[in-house]
């Protein structure tokens, strides 16, 4: 296969100036057949970054008896990846778009994989806290690129709510994924195979991407933001760990409240900084149309009410049905084949014809709804398959319909030069539901336990009884949230279909559903 002479920056990887040989031979056009490989490159560099959010956390206590780390240390492990992702993920998104998406995108997986190997072959707690840190780094640079990727591939309607029903359900479900590949990983090779998979994705992805991308052309008239950089990298570090804190310490604890106003001073300060600014890191179009806002509020909101499914539903099916942690994975396969079915047939058959504001509210609803049906029934008895089953299909379909409309419409109409950004802003959001989700929802847990063992005493079967009880507020409240959610999203999103993805500035109004 012809290449140019072009490498990705730092990598040595020729870049490819031609199509898939075989393409044209099953009647496919050149262009056509390198979009739908592209996609499959895409949705691989994203899910390596998804399932390190919960791959890892199922082989944390081997991890910790193998290492010999306290319980006070195991935190970091977690904290350090979520600091590096969450804190550079607007930087990773702006240098995307500023070197060039492609060449990111590569750069990025090249990076997360060598990173993945050093915290693999960890022979003590900081190594594996700094090949952690790296990984969130190198993840910050990979997220935003795979995504904008995926955004300027993808122009005609009808494919792109194809291909983004595909990737929202990869994004969606590979919390889930990582549970079920933590589990096996752990339990049948090791707890550094966890780590050590990444390497594998990453060759067979760089490989692909190295023939099917194009090198992407640097803007040499731009420039990065850098007090804005430093503001916003600062402020979300606070926000992230101050999250963190309070999930661990309380929402109460002097560090806890400290980080948490000292980065939301620092955030406001970006804003401002960002309304003067000649080079925008975060140009305040990107939020402001309300397409893409109201997808970012659906995906930040939606972070905070999954992480009730995926942290207090693996509690129970191991804490108290004692499942192991692959037959914990295995149970929920559901939700994800739930999840990917409508993902992509929603995108592909309903976001074209009735748009945003009807699907993601939708969503919503019905995500609440599979939450109700598990807290309405749960008990330390409780039938797999008569109750949890049917919330987690209900669950993923409702979350499918959600992710594929939020994502497709997240980047919408943006500028080519401002799609690694807008791409940034999807992970920013999930990433900062995420920490919200956990800490909050974590704290009302305890609280609850902490009443019932107060009310009903500390036997066997009343410490299971509470256990349980506190998964069940959880569930409520999580419910409450997607409720709450639902209305936002339909207040903020406008009526109205997504037409073929134009410029900011050229793009025809939408058209009326």
């Amino acid at each position: 296969m012809p290449q140019d002479a072009g490498r990705a920056a730092g990598t040595g990887i020729a870049w490819s100036d031609t199509a898939v040989p075989w393409a044209q031979a099953n009647g496919e056009t050149d262009d056509s057949a390198r979009r739908w490989l592209i996609l499959g490159v895409v949705c691989l560099g994203q899910l390596m970054v998804v399932l390190d959010a919960t791959v890892v956390n199922i082989a944390l206590p081997v991890a910790q008896h193998d290492l010999g780390f306290s319980d006070a240390d195991r935190q970091w492990v977690v904290t350090a990846y979520s600091l590096a992702f969450g804190g550079l993920l607007l930087l990773g998104g702006r240098l995307s778009d500023l070197i060039g998406r492609n060449q990111m995108l590569i750069i990025g997986m090249i990076g997360f994989a060598a990173a993945s190997a050093l915290g693999g072959a960890a022979t003590g707690f900081g190594m594996l806290v700094i090949g952690r840190a790296i990984q969130g780094a190198f993840g910050a640079l990979l997220a935003p690129a795979a995504l904008s990727t995926l955004t300027v591939t993808f122009t005609n309607p009808a494919e792109r709510g194809k291909a983004f029903g595909i990737f929202g359900a990869i994004a969606g479900a590979g919390g889930a994924i990582g549970l079920l590949l933590g589990g096996v990983l752990t339990e049948y090779l090791s707890w550094r195979w966890c780590l050590y998979v990444n390497v594998i994705f990453a060759v067979v992805a760089v490989i692909a991407a190295a023939r099917l991308l194009r090198r992407d052309p640097r803007d040499s008239e731009a420039r990065i933001d850098v007090p804005g950089a430093v503001l916003v990298v600062a402020g979300l570090i606070c926000v992230v760990y101050g999250l963190s804190e309070a999930d661990i310490k309380g929402w109460g604890a002097p560090l806890t409240i400290s980080l948490l106003i000292v980065g939301v001073v620092l955030l406001i300060a970006f804003v401002l900084v960002e309304r003067r600014a000649a080079h925008p890191l975060l140009p305040l179009r990107i939020v402001l149309n309300r397409f893409r806002g109201g997808s970012y509020l659906a995906i930040g909101l939606s972070g905070i009410g999954m992480f009730a499914i995926f942290l207090f539903l693996t509690y129970y099916l191991e804490e108290i049905v004692r499942y192991s942690p692959v037959v914990t994975g295995l149970a929920f396969l559901p939700l994800i084949a739930a999840l990917i079915a409508s993902s992509t047939t929603s995108s592909a058959l309903l976001m074209p014809r009735v748009g945003p504001r009807l699907l993601i509210p939708l969503g919503l609803i019905v995500a609440a709804g599979g939450l109700v049906i598990i807290a309405a029934n749960l008990s330390p008895t409780t039938s797999y398959a008569a109750v949890i089953l049917p919330g987690l299909i209900v669950m993923g379909g409702g979350l499918g319909l959600v992710f594929a409309s939020a994502m497709n419409a997240a980047t919408y109409g943006a500028d080519r030069a401002d799609a690694g950004v807008a791409s940034a802003m999807v992970n920013t959001c999930q990433q900062i539901g995420g920490s919200i989700g956990t800490a909050l929802l974590n704290t009302i847990a305890a609280s609850a336990l902490t009443s019932y063992l107060l009310s009903h005493g500390h036997s066997p079967a009343a410490t299971a009884e509470a256990a349980v009880h506190s998964y069940v507020v959880a569930f409520w409240v999580a419910a409450a949230i997607f409720a709450a959610a639902a209305v936002a999203c339909g207040l903020v999103l406008p009526r109205g279909v997504l037409r073929a993805a134009e410029s900011e500035r050229g793009a025809p109004a939408p058209v009326a559903a």
